[in-house]
């Protein structure tokens, strides 16, 4: 039986403390994210806000960015905001060895799309290793691709609107 994480479902949210708490994905507004400005504008944002937010990447972003390039701005937006709460999404599109990289390099979130019989190793390779493994993208909140060259007021203007609306 293929085990999904559906958007309804209870996921993981990791304070910078390193805390670990449950929280609906419906309560926390699914943001996408294209560079560290944009998600210090989201962390800053949600910390004002009081609530949680999931950081995802763009679509296929683990293919050609990799989960190096997203730990490492996952990490440096929380440590530029260590009072906020979120949850993080790697993007790996159909690819298999994509997610294997992100999981191995232990992003915590990680959406592939592929195969489902592929699916269902890659979720039990997942829970091994703490991860969570969507087979969907959830809805998201807000893409900041249009905002890569706004200003830090800017982008946090906008990450405010995603709250307001949730």
């Amino acid at each position: 039986m293929l085990r999904c994480v559906r958007n309804d479902s209870l996921v993981p949210v990791i304070a910078r403390s390193g805390a670990t708490k449950q929280s609906r994905a419906a309560d926390s507004p699914v943001i996408i994210v294209h560079s560290l400005a944009q998600a210090v504008a989201a962390l800053s944002a949600a910390a004002e806000a009081g609530q949680p937010v999931t950081l995802a990447s763009a679509p296929d972003a683990g293919i050609y960015a990799g989960p190096g390039w997203f730990g490492a701005l996952v990490a440096a937006a929380r440590a530029a905001v260590p009072a906020a709460r979120c949850a993080v999404l790697l993007d790996c599109g159909d690819d298999a060895g994509a997610a294997q990289a992100a999981i191995r390099a232990g992003i915590e979130g990680i959406i592939f799309t592929g195969l489902a019989d592929l699916a269902e190793r890659l979720i039990d390779i997942a829970g091994q290793r703490g991860a969570r493994l969507l087979t969907a993208r959830p809805a998201t909140a807000l893409d900041l691709a249009a905002e890569f060259f706004a200003s830090p007021e800017a982008l946090i203007r906008r990450c405010r609107e995603a709250f307001r609306s949730d």
